[in-house]
């Protein structure tokens, strides 16, 4: 206990670590609920009725249909995954130094779904209906994760600089139709 100018006694305290909180938060496991009831929902979805709805699709939109189920896919197995992790922590099944580390392993970035791309409109609507879910879900576990993990932009690190040389030399090369050594 320390006193200021005015002879006021004041308590030192840390600041309260609001992630660890938010991971065991009922708004968490409401999170959790709906993550896996959309994995199911999808699933259902992919072997049932849309296998069938794919059926019926030409060639060009049953292409699109193919690579967006596949995304789909993809990005909530990584959600679900994230999910899990951050339950186990929350369970007392792994530390969140351990869960960080396995964290690391899932991809919640990146994997997109360009929705005003060719084939889209040709899409069934159940199909897209899922994918904006997956989306929505994807961007609110993003932001779990940026404050679970206390991450800020200015913390995000920086892709290396581009090298002026070796896109040249690229350039070249493909102009030439030579191999370039990647050494």
């Amino acid at each position: 206990m320390s006193t200021d100018q005015t002879g006021i006694s004041k308590q030192k305290s840390d600041p309260v670590a609001f992630g660890k909180h938010l991971a065991d938060s009922e708004s968490f496991k409401a999170l959790f609920a709906e993550g896996m009831a959309l994995v199911e929902e999808a699933a259902g979805y992919l072997d049932g009725t849309g296998r069938e709805a794919a059926k019926d699709l030409p060639r060009a939109a049953s292409l699109t249909y193919a690579t967006e189920s596949m995304r789909l896919t993809t990005r909530l197995m990584q959600l679900a995954s994230w999910l899990l992790l951050q339950r186990a922590v929350n369970e007392g099944e792994m530390s969140s130094e351990q869960a960080g580390q396995e964290k690391n392993k899932v991809r919640l970035h990146g994997i997109s779904s360009p929705m005003d791309g060719p084939g889209w409109g040709e899409l069934p609507e159940a199909l897209r209906d899922l994918i904006g879910s997956s989306v929505a879900l994807q961007k609110r576990i993003c932001h779990f994760d940026d404050v679970i993990y206390a991450r800020n932009a200015s913390a995000v690190p920086k892709a290396p600089a581009k090298n002026p040389v070796a896109d040249q030399l690229g350039m070249l090369s493909r102009a030439f139709g030579a191999p370039r050594d990647s050494s």
